[in-house]
């Protein structure tokens, strides 16, 4: 199952490649579940990324691995492949896209996802993982206003 959710920011390509970071990314994360980064090491390939996801009475370890990263003079991207996954994902691969556009950069997340239900559970899966990427947009927008 594919999701693609973009987002147009103020600032241009490279402001907008520096400053995805761990700051940037933990203000990305959603109220719910709650978040604990126990590694990150950046957007890089061969870094890691380790989340715990906390569910009040149970708590579950994400972690993924930068997988490749690539920069042109139009786009710079990067993908983090999970490698051990909450219970309710059986795949996953994120690619990360910031685009060129003009003095201003459309970030594009391209997620690619299974559930371990099949496709019936990848579909009802779908908004729960559009909502999550949808809460990134005012984020992305205020944290790379125009200064």
């Amino acid at each position: 199952m594919k999701l693609v959710v973009r987002t147009q920011v103020e600032q241009p390509l490279p402001q907008v490649w520096a400053g995805f970071d761990q700051r940037l990314f933990d203000q990305l994360n959603p109220p719910f579940p709650p978040v604990r980064v126990v590694r990150f090491d950046g957007s890089q390939k061969g870094n890691v990324v380790h989340i715990e996801l906390n569910f009040l009475f149970f708590r579950q370890d994400w972690i993924s691995l930068i997988t490749d990263q690539q920069e042109t003079d139009k786009e710079i991207f990067f993908i983090d492949t999970g490698n051990k996954l909450p219970f309710f994902l059986s795949f996953w691969q994120h690619k990360h896209r910031l685009l060129r556009q003009g003095h201003q950069t459309i970030i594009a997340d391209e997620v690619t996802y299974k559930t371990p239900g099949g496709w019936l559970m990848d579909w009802l899966f779908y908004p729960i993982l559009w909502a999550q990427f949808v809460y990134r947009k005012p984020i992305y927008k205020r944290y790379f206003a125009a200064k």
